[in-house]
């Protein structure tokens, strides 16, 4: 398997490019449509058929590059089923795989941030956590049907019971971090060491975040994969 982490200074928002190196087809998982042509580039240089665009969630933060990147390559846009979302190619059940050669993702429904996010699980080493677990944080639940109580679910009963030396990768990092494991978030991210559900609850209900800045342009796009109103 090839595997690369991409980075958006702007939005902090991390992309995974997953491929299959004997069939040379490759997944992007959250594409940022301005790194668009950075992911082009990077797929031709290593010659790799984009297959599909694969979202975790409706984002608020960035406007996907899904239906630039489809336009393009004609890949599939992939997104979580239940996301309120026109035009994709396939809503992805829970416990679903993606299949590309000897390369295999397997949804895992982890709703709380918002009310459809899937994390997906790279063969048995991986998790692709997207806005649901951070490294020493967790996403936010203020809006987008977003429930503190379902997102502790998710992280301590889905995400947590994932083996220990299973590696995390985010969607997003905002303090220069990259990965981690399961282990040392269940043993160091305060948000959830020490918390029990209704402490997580009051403590995510008190956080008064601002709104994200792009939330405006980025949540009409994405509705439509990316392309504006």
């Amino acid at each position: 398997m090839l595997f690369r982490q991409l980075f958006d200074q702007e939005s902090s928002t991390f992309t995974y490019l997953i491929a299959e190196p004997f069939q040379r087809l490759a997944i992007l998982v959250d594409p940022v449509l301005e790194q668009v042509n950075r992911d082009l580039k990077l797929l031709q240089e290593l010659n790799l058929t984009l297959h599909s665009c694969l979202e975790t969630h409706v984002h608020c933060d960035h406007v996907t590059g899904a239906a630039r990147l489809r336009a393009v390559t004609d890949c599939q846009v992939i997104v979580p089923a239940g996301a309120e979302v026109f035009g994709a190619d396939r809503f992805i059940e829970d416990g679903e795989m993606i299949i590309l050669g000897n390369t295999w993702l397997e949804a895992m429904a982890t709703p709380g941030h918002t009310d459809s996010h899937m994390a997906y699980q790279v063969e048995s080493d991986r998790v692709l956590t997207g806005d649901a677990l951070f490294i020493r944080g967790c996403g936010r639940t203020d809006f987008q049907g977003g429930n503190p109580g379902v997102l502790y679910d998710s992280v301590t009963q889905r995400l947590f019971t994932l083996p220990e030396e299973v590696l995390v990768y985010p969607g997003h990092d905002y303090g220069g971090q990259t990965t981690s494991t399961i282990g040392e978030e269940k043993r160091a991210n305060p948000r959830f060491v020490g918390y029990e559900r209704e402490k997580f609850i009051t403590l995510m209900n008190g956080l008064g975040l601002a709104k994200p800045k792009k939330i405006l342009e980025a949540l009409p796009a994405n509705t439509f994969c990316g392309i504006a109103a």
